[in-house]
């Protein structure tokens, strides 16, 4: 395999409370990441949030992409649902239509699109629905995907400029596909990793596995998975973003330390 030819951006999931309630700190996370995918009202996020969280970007000079995800605030867009593929357009439309609104009254333009969650792992998996959401994202607008799956195939029919993402906190199968959580916060499950009653793949991440996720991901664009084998993931020739997440227990340490792992993979390739 060839080596990573792109400087590593870090993105992270921002803007994802709604009303009074509050997911992640994203005021301390901004100065530490380089993207924010800012979420679009239909998983979380409102209209006076999505406001907010573009005006701390603009503060902190962070690129700003939609985060669209399936309607499902009670889930947290981490629940499968079955969609017609207009449906899956039109979502697509409203949710990148809605940021694009805020970021015009700032004078900003949109980096990009990275669907949210389940939304993304069923992109992954079926290629009608990676078409379908593919085609309601604006011309010349990249999308932030899976290498090696129907997100990257969807995007090269439809002519999507992709971008390969790997992720700081989240862990794979051994087909190379993302576990995703539907909830993020393990307090439960750890007391029932101790009592031997809990799937390993729930335990937190320690911040050194975390440093050694990141980098084999970056240094020999693999991973290993939860079951122990070791999965090549496809980047090719894409430009590259790690993806950390604000609802993670302890998400300002994990992205700090993805911080420093991609400063140091950059600083010896000679991307500042």
């Amino acid at each position: 395999m060839s080596p990573i030819k792109h400087k590593a951006l870090l993105n992270v999931d921002l803007g994802e409370g709604f009303g009074n309630l509050k997911c992640g700190p994203d005021e301390e996370l901004l100065p530490h990441i380089d993207i924010a995918n800012v979420a679009c009202g239909f998983h979380s996020g409102d209209p006076v949030i999505m406001m907010d969280t573009v005006r701390m970007c603009k503060e902190h000079n962070v690129k700003i992409g939609a985060h669209p995800g399936l309607p499902d605030l009670q889930g947290f867009g981490r629940r499968e649902m079955k969609l017609q593929p207009e449906e899956l357009t039109a979502i697509t439309v409203y949710q990148v239509g809605a940021l694009k609104a805020f970021l015009d009254r700032e004078g900003l333009p949109m980096n990009h699109v990275k669907p949210h969650g389940t939304l993304y792992g069923m992109m992954c998996r079926d290629l009608d629905v990676a078409t379908a959401v593919m085609k309601g994202i604006p011309k010349g607008m990249p999308v932030f995907g899976l290498a090696g799956t129907n997100m990257e195939k969807a995007a090269k029919e439809v002519g999507v400029e992709f971008w390969a993402e790997m992720y700081g906190d989240v862990k794979y199968n051994a087909d190379g596909m993302l576990v995703i959580d539907r909830i993020k916060k393990y307090t439960a499950l750890v007391y029932k990793l101790k009592r031997g009653s809990a799937d390993p793949r729930a335990r937190p991440w320690k911040l050194e596995d975390v440093e050694e996720h990141v980098m084999q991901q970056l240094t020999t664009e693999s991973v290993t998975a939860v079951d122990g084998r070791n999965v090549h993931l496809p980047v090719k020739d894409y430009p590259i973003s790690i993806c950390c997440h604000s609802d993670s227990p302890g998400c300002v340490d994990i992205i700090k330390t993805t911080r420093a792992v991609c400063d140091k993979f950059n600083k010896e390739h000679g991307w500042s």
